[in-house]
């Protein structure tokens, strides 16, 4: 860390490899209004290094947020934007999708919008396979509405609604999501940018629901747990053997929560909700 620190970053010369790069064309004009330090930046510098890799047309690409501090995302994005009501983003991307099965459908939530008030769309977006990505930006804590627990709020944690530390067993969103059928699933790490890129890249390009599980501290409202240091010595890679065709071995390595391990967990080829609907539609036309 010390020999990077001594090289020198000029904000004119990472503005140049911008624009050179490509990613600028799918940020707007609006700049984001996230608290200096937070990684949802690390995931909007992601989102748009993933859509430039894989050539997406602005036109064919949908941002969808519910509400919480990543529910601003699609005003910081040049694509079509879609801002839904608390907990109701996977409903209305579900819509978008099988109206326009063309569009490139991306969700963006954290932990309280997407495991609290919209826990119970997640398994059926889940099962049904649908065509979308969801990114949820997991930072412990209600970061929006100034420092609540949360669904993942670790055992513990001291907050205006946990005055006398946290006692709700936290959710374990990995084994959640491999349990309800999701036919991709993955885990990144705000504070490894490159590896957030990629992973996002990967998630976009699977055909099935990918969901994406982003470690994000909140600098703010989290001062001791979900932390920049913290997670910076306990973080892993998965490991080289593991086979992303097992998911009861993907469950697992989801189980150990001490040490997060980064990569893809899971991933199988299965036919998606628009093709069993395009199935559907065949079969009622020939009877």
């Amino acid at each position: 860390m010390e020999a990077e620190l001594k090289e020198p970053v000029y904000i004119e010369e990472k503005l140049a490899e911008m624009r050179a790069s490509g990613r600028l064309a799918y940020r707007s004009e609006v700049l984001p209004t996230w608290c200096p330090g937070c990684g949802y930046f690390s995931i909007a510098e992601g989102l748009t290094s993933a859509l430039t890799a894989l050539r997406i047309p602005n036109k064919d690409a949908v941002v969808v947020s519910g509400i919480g501090c990543a529910s601003r995302f699609p005003f910081f994005m040049n694509a079509y934007g879609f801002h839904t009501l608390h907990g109701r983003a996977l409903p209305a991307a579900t819509g978008i999708k099988v109206a326009n099965d063309a569009l490139t459908v991306i969700v963006v939530g954290g932990d309280g919008d997407g495991f609290a008030i919209g826990g119970g769309h997640i398994p059926h977006a889940a099962r049904r396979n649908v065509d979308i990505t969801y990114l949820l930006f997991d930072n412990g804590v209600y970061g929006l509405t100034k420092g609540q627990t949360s669904p993942t709020s670790v055992l513990g944690f001291t907050t205006s609604t946990s005055p006398f530390e946290n006692h709700d067993q936290p959710l374990n969103p990995l084994m959640m999501l491999l349990s309800y059928g999701a036919s991709w699933v993955g885990q990144a790490y705000a504070g490894r940018p490159h590896h957030l890129a990629d992973m996002i890249k990967a998630a976009i390009a699977h055909r099935g629901f990918s969901y994406l599980h982003v470690l994000s501290p909140c600098v703010t409202f989290d001062k001791t747990e979900l932390t920049y240091k913290n997670m910076d010595v306990r973080v892993r890679d998965l490991p080289e053997e593991h086979d992303p065709t097992s998911r009861m071995e993907a469950m697992r390595l989801a189980a150990k929560t001490g040490r997060p391990a980064l990569g893809l967990y899971f991933k199988e080829e299965r036919p998606t909700l628009c093709d069993e609907m395009d199935d559907i539609v065949a079969r009622a036309t020939a009877s």
